[in-house]
């Protein structure tokens, strides 16, 4: 307890070094233990895009291409599927429900997408959780769009607001469909996915739009039928997504899918397909781990730096602690706690660092980044890591408390030029 309270006094009388060394350590714990969330929440977030989804069924190109047109709205399709053939494979035995989509449309570099009424029903995100309105409600009429939130925040649109739609991908529209405007009756919750990116309408508002039927006829129609004049009869549409009573009858409709003869089709399992994807860009999350580590022991080398040059200047101070009866092993436990406590103060100032980033962060990365990150008590893991670096603090320490062990008294006493 003595030493301990002598290394104390030390530490503060040696103040202005010591509080650079532990704000080192403090920004290299902040940000191990940043990176480590944010790749974990990201590595969930990311898994959990889309759920409860058993097949999505698109052109036949790659599994991971499907998977980013239809899901990600990233790149396109050069070929889609017909109607013809959605109707025949959604009507096999075991099928719970299906959603069609489709895609190739834009406002303002916004995705549009054209899908049923059964979209808001059965598509789920994170944890099978469902699609749930801030404001308004589904489109019920050829003429309706329901915004994704971030649409709507970015755009600044609200209900009753009239949009127009672009023909065409991205920020590049070739053409404005400014004789079809739609109307804003809903507003969807965030949900850190695509579909907070994305503008839904009616899957016959597509055909409408590219030189279908005549608005009055639509209208003609709702009279009769109102679910059908919602989804019209498209010739073909991007992809679709499937649901099934039973795992079997998805792998064996799958596997129809693939082997289908009337056009080349393919069926893919987003929950695999997800992971193949993660693993391909698992070579940035080893980049992120290894930038946080190495962070971690330039802090490290930076305190044993300033330990050892301390040292040489501290010669007298350890001298006279010897001429007072202190043993060699008291000089290297001194350096050794010294070491130790500026490690657990920069660690514990680096975890509250750490809690101020994310809070203040995690706002910005749900909206921007679509990565939902938790706000909890340090996890096992990152303790673990915590502890790894109090460990390594301490050996690093014994470099310069071993030197010190071997100072003579007459070496600290000596007055050298």
């Amino acid at each position: 307890m003595i030493l301990a309270k002598l290394a104390y006094k030390s530490l503060l009388n040696r103040r202005a070094s010591v509080l650079l060394t532990l704000f080192t350590i403090a920004i290299s714990v902040m940000l191990l233990l940043s990176i480590e969330r944010v790749r974990i929440d990201a590595k969930s977030s990311f898994s959990n895009t889309i759920s409860g989804t058993d097949l999505i069924v698109g052109a036949r190109t790659g599994d991971i291409q499907l998977l980013l047109s239809s899901v990600f709205r990233i790149g396109h399709t050069n070929n889609g599927v017909s109607w013809k053939s959605y109707q025949y494979i959604t009507s096999q035995r075991g099928v719970k429900w299906s959603i069609p989509i489709s895609l190739g449309d834009s406002h303002k570099g916004q995705a549009v997408l054209g899908t049923t009424l059964d979209y808001f029903s059965h598509y789920r995100f994170a944890k099978k959780q469902n699609l749930t309105f801030n404001k308004g409600h589904p489109f019920a009429a050829i003429n309706e769009v329901v915004l994704g939130s971030e649409v709507a925040n970015k755009l600044g649109y609200k209900l009753n607001d009239s949009i127009v739609i672009s023909h065409g991908m991205g920020n590049t529209s070739f053409h404005h469909h400014d004789d079809n405007p739609f109307k804003v009756v809903g507003i969807l919750n965030p949900t850190g996915t695509p579909v907070d990116k994305t503008l839904h309408i009616p899957l016959a508002a597509i055909d409408l739009i590219h030189g279908g039927k005549a608005s009055h006829e639509h209208e003609h129609e709702h009279e009769h039928d109102e679910h059908n004049n919602l989804v019209g009869h498209p010739k073909q549409i991007t992809a679709f997504l499937m649901g099934f009573n039973s795992p079997l009858y998805t792998l064996q409709i799958r596997r129809n899918i693939n082997q289908y003869k009337p056009e080349a089709l393919l069926g893919i399992m987003p929950t695999v397909t997800l992971k193949e994807l993660w693993e391909m860009l698992a070579i940035v999350e080893k980049i992120l781990l290894l930038f946080s580590a190495v962070v971690v022991l330039v802090s490290l080398l930076g305190m044993l730096t300033t330990l050892l040059a301390n040292l040489s200047q501290r010669r007298r101070e350890l001298a006279i602690l010897r001429s007072v009866g202190a043993r060699p092993w008291h000089l290297f436990t001194l350096i050794s706690i010294e070491s130790l406590l500026t490690t657990l103060l920069g660690c514990l100032v680096g975890s509250a660092l750490y809690y101020l980033v994310i809070f203040s962060a995690s706002g910005y990365l749900q909206s921007h980044a679509g990565i939902s990150v938790n706000i909890t008590m340090l996890s096992y893991y990152e303790l673990g890591l915590i502890g790894v670096i109090m460990a390594a603090g301490f050996v690093i320490g014994l470099i310069p408390a071993t030197r010190a062990y071997f100072y003579s008294l007459s070496d600290g006493m000596s007055i050298k030029a």
